[in-house]
C-alpha cells in the first residue's frame, strides 16, 4: 500500500478521530453499574444513554454531513472533533440523570458526524487500490477505542492517588483528549483532492440525489441497521454481562474486552485487505459466518479464559465484516453528496437499532439478570440477517470516486 506522506496523514487523522470517538463513547459501558447506583436507577434507566447517544448520531451525521458537502470534509471533521470532546467531558458534571442524559445526546450528535467526515475525507484522497487496507484499518478505530477505554477502566478506575479514587465522573473528563487531534488536522492534513475538484461542479440538492438513488439508499439503511446491531449487540452490554453475571472485578472485564478488541483489531484488517481480492460482499458474507460457531464460547462459557476465547472469535467477526464499510459505503454513495449519504445511511441504520441496549438489559432482567440470552439472542439473529442481506448489495469495487 504506498501512499505520499499528506495521503498518510489524511488516514492518521480519520483513524484517530474515529477510535477516540469510540473511547469517549465506551467509557459509558464501563461505568453503567457505578453510575446507576450513584443516581439511584436501575442499570436500564442509564442504558438509555447508550439509546441516546446513537439515536442522536442519526442528527449529527446529517448535520455535519452537510456541512461536509458544502465548507468540505477537512474544517467540518475539526468542528466535530471539537464538539464531542466538550460533550463528552461535560458529563463528568452532571448533577442527576436527567442532564446526564441530555449530555450524552449532545455527544451522539457530535458522534454521528465523524464517521462520515472521517471515511470520505479518506477513501476521496487515496487511490482505488488501497481501499480495503484502508477501510479495515479505519474501521479498527473503533475497536482501538474501545481497548483504550478498557486499559483506562482498568488502570484508573477505582484506585486512590493520596486521598482521591478515581470514581465515574473523572473517566469521563479522560474525553478532552480528542481536542489535540483538531490541532493535527489542522497542521497537517490537506482537504480531499475529490472536493476540491468538485468547486467547479454545480451540486444537485440533497434530497434530489436521495429521490435518484432512493432504492440504493433504502436498502443501504437496512444494512446499516443489521450492523449496527452486530457490533453493539455483541459490544456494549458485554462489559456489564461480566460484571453482573459473572461478578468479575474490573481488571479481569478490562482484559477480556482488551482480548476481544485486538481480535476486532486483527478481524477489521484481514477482512478489510482481503476485500481488495474477494470482494466486498464475500469478505463481509465469510465474516458473518464466523460469528455463528462463535456465539456458545463468547456468550456462555463459565470462565474467564473460555469467555476471553470467544470475544476474540466473535469480534473478529463482528469487526472483519465492519472493516469493509467504509469502502463499501463510500463505493456505492453518489459523489455530490459522499460526505452526507454514508454517514446519514449508517446513522440511520445506527437509529434504527439505537434500542439495543436497554431492549438488551430489560430481556436479561426479566430472565433473572440472564445477559448470556439477552446477547445470544440478538448476535446470532443479526448474523444470520447480514449473511441474507449483503447477497442483495451491489459490488462497486475499485471505480474512481468523484465528489460531483
Amino acid at each position: 500500500m504506498n501512499l505520499t506522506g499528506d495521503q498518510k496523514k489524511t488516514v492518521a487523522a480519520a483513524f484517530l478521530g474515529w477510535m477516540l470517538d469510540a473511547f469517549d463513547f465506551f467509557l459509558l459501558t464501563f461505568l453503567l453499574k457505578d453510575i446507576a447506583k450513584e443516581f439511584g436507577v436501575e442499570i436500564s434507566a442509564v442504558a438509555y444513554a447508550l439509546f441516546l447517544t446513537l439515536a442522536m448520531r442519526f442528527v449529527g451525521a446529517f448535520i455535519f454531513g452537510r456541512l461536509g458537502d458544502r465548507w468540505g470534509r477537512k474544517p467540518a471533521l475539526m468542528l466535530d472533533i471539537l464538539l464531542y470532546s466538550i460533550f463528552g467531558a461535560l458529563a463528568a458534571f452532571s448533577p442527576n440523570l436527567i442532564v446526564f442524559l441530555i449530555l450524552r445526546a449532545l455527544f451522539g450528535v457530535a458522534m454521528g458526524g465523524e464517521w462520515g467526515l472521517g471515511s470520505s475525507l479518506a477513501m476521496e484522497s487515496i487511490p482505488p487500490q488501497a481501499r480495503g487496507m484502508v477501510s479495515g484499518i479505519l474501521q479498527c478505530g473503533y475497536p482501538t477505542g474501545f481497548l483504550l477505554a478498557a486499559v483506562a477502566n482498568g488502570l484508573l478506575f477505582g484506585r486512590t492517588f493520596g486521598d482521591y479514587t478515581v470514581g465515574w465522573r473523572a473517566m469521563f473528563l479522560l474525553s478532552v483528549l480528542p481536542a489535540f487531534v483538531v490541532l493535527f488536522i489542522r497542521s497537517g492534513v490537506p482537504e480531499s483532492p475529490a472536493f476540491e475538484a468538485s468547486k467547479a461542479h454545480a451540486k444537485p440538492h440533497l434530497w434530489a440525489t436521495i429521490t435518484e438513488h432512493k432504492g440504493l439508499v433504502l436498502y443501504m439503511v437496512v444494512l446499516m441497521m443489521c450492523f449496527n446491531l452486530f457490533s453493539h449487540g455483541t459490544q456494549d452490554l458485554y462489559p456489564t454481562f461480566l460484571q453482573k453475571q459473572h461478578n468479575f472485578d474490573p481488571a479481569t472485564v478490562s482484559w477480556i474486552v482488551i482480548v476481544a478488541n485486538l481480535g476486532a483489531i486483527a478481524g477489521g484488517l484481514t477482512f478489510g485487505h482481503f476485500s481488495e481480492k474477494i470482494g466486498r460482499v464475500n469478505a463481509i458474507t465469510i465474516a458473518a459466518i464466523i460469528a455463528l460457531p462463535a456465539l456458545y464460547l463468547w456468550a456462555f462459557s463459565a470462565t474467564p479464559v473460555l469467555l476471553a476465547i470467544g470475544a476474540f472469535i466473535m469480534q473478529v467477526a463482528v469487526q472483519g465484516a465492519w472493516g469493509v464499510i467504509p469502502a463499501h459505503l463510500n463505493e456505492l454513495a453518489p459523489g455530490p453528496a459522499r460526505a452526507t449519504i454514508p454517514a446519514f445511511v449508517y446513522q440511520a441504520g445506527n437509529f434504527l437499532a439505537s434500542y439495543n441496549g436497554p431492549l438488551q438489559a430489560q430481556i436479561a432482567e426479566a430472565n433473572g439478570g440472564n445477559y448470556s440470552l439477552a446477547l445470544a439472542l440478538v448476535a446470532g439473529v443479526v448474523a444470520v440477517a447480514i449473511i441474507i442481506c449483503i447477497r442483495f448489495s451491489p459490488e462497486r469495487r475499485g471505480e474512481i470516486l468523484r465528489a460531483h
